[in-house]
């Protein structure tokens, strides 16, 4: 039976049925009561149904966001992927599990592929199929911890569900023309610590070329992580909250010698990933109208071109070490760039 006690606003309501409680707030004793007499019955029906009906899918998503996206390096963007998904298919998300099955994800799949216009009349455009795939990936795994961990469902929504076909990898290599293009519009100076933010793009862009990290790695740079006498760099990364530990890059010579004229800095770079992205594809373009073959470039290319380069000086094992893959077909198929026209150059 509800529990009504006096209230500092009215009266507040406390309902319990075989583990599920509830409570609200209200400004007078008969809307307590009324409220409480239904949120009971509504608890007492949902107590006897199955689980996979008693949950829907709005329901393991907001746990998901609160248990497991949470605790991720890239938790922000998982999140904004997670809501807007929320926001943009509530007929889907609002079913019960019991519900959520292979046609209904199909379907799903296709209006994020072909384009779609939601409850609220907007247009979505179509997305790639690499972006449909990354969607997959989370809501895959959440399907998979709602059922095996916390017994939500029993059935596999994704059984004989047919995955987008990722579209082929980059195979753009970074010229030397392009680099020294780059160096030229971000005044880089060599041997000089970069005073403007334009001149941190151009030490970043080398510093990538040299050690294959990412971005939002290079910015993370400075005395506390870099050990310069064992030319190593100890980095967070985004599947640490799995691996329990950073990552360790060796560092090469040509490494160790741009960031020699940082290190009297506790943090080598001023500028953010984002700030630093946006600068770099700032000056790319003002380049392309000169040199259109350079609008292509994106900084992320400096990771893949790194590794090629570095393939040619170490094995595959140590490659994935430096690089921090525990999939060689990623490190061999999406980074490893060199040409047929390469290697028969090298033969």
């Amino acid at each position: 039976m509800a529990s009504i006690t006096p209230h500092k606003n009215g009266y507040r309501v406390q309902v319990y049925v075989k583990g599920q409680r509830d409570s609200q707030v209200f400004r007078t004793q008969r809307e307590a009561k009324a409220w409480g007499a239904a949120r009971e019955e509504e608890l007492r029906k949902r107590a006897k149904l199955e689980p996979a009906d008693a949950h829907t899918l709005r329901e393991v998503l907001v746990r998901y966001l609160d248990e497991v996206t949470a605790k991720k390096e890239g938790q922000r963007h998982e999140t904004l992927r997670i809501r807007a998904f929320m926001e943009q298919f509530a007929e889907l998300v609002d079913l019960p599990l019991s519900q959520v099955k292979t046609p209904e994800l199909a379907r799903w799949r296709d209006a994020r592929l072909k384009g779609f216009t939601t409850v609220e009349g907007r247009k979505v455009n179509a997305v790639a199929s690499s972006t449909v795939n990354r969607d997959i990936n989370w809501l895959r795994n959440a399907l998979s911890i709602a059922r095996d961990e916390w017994h939500w469902m029993t059935h596999n929504p994704f059984a004989g569900f047919r995955f987008p076909n990722d579209p082929p990898p980059r195979d753009r290599r970074v010229t030397t023309a392009e680099v020294r293009a780059i160096c030229r519009a971000c005044n880089y100076v060599t041997g000089r610590p970069p005073i403007s933010k334009t001149q941190e793009v151009a030490y970043a862009f080398l510093i990538a070329l040299r050690t294959s990290m990412r971005v939002g790695e290079i910015v993370t740079l400075g005395k506390d992580n870099v050990d310069m006498k064992k030319r190593t760099a100890t980095l967070a990364h985004k599947m640490q909250y799995l691996t329990g530990k950073p990552r360790v890059v060796p560092l090469t010579r040509h490494a160790i010698r741009l960031l020699t004229p940082l290190m009297e800095r506790d943090r080598c770079f001023t500028v953010t990933a984002a700030s630093l992205d946006t600068l770099f594809r700032k000056e790319r373009d003002r380049l392309a109208v000169g040199m259109p073959s350079i609008a292509s470039l994106h900084f992320h290319d400096t990771r893949a071109e790194a590794l090629t380069r570095l393939s040619r000086k170490v094995d595959v094992m140590t490659l994935a070490k430096i690089s921090g893959h525990k999939d060689l077909a990623i490190l061999q198929n999406t980074y490893y760039r060199e040409s047929a026209e390469d290697i028969a150059a090298r033969l």
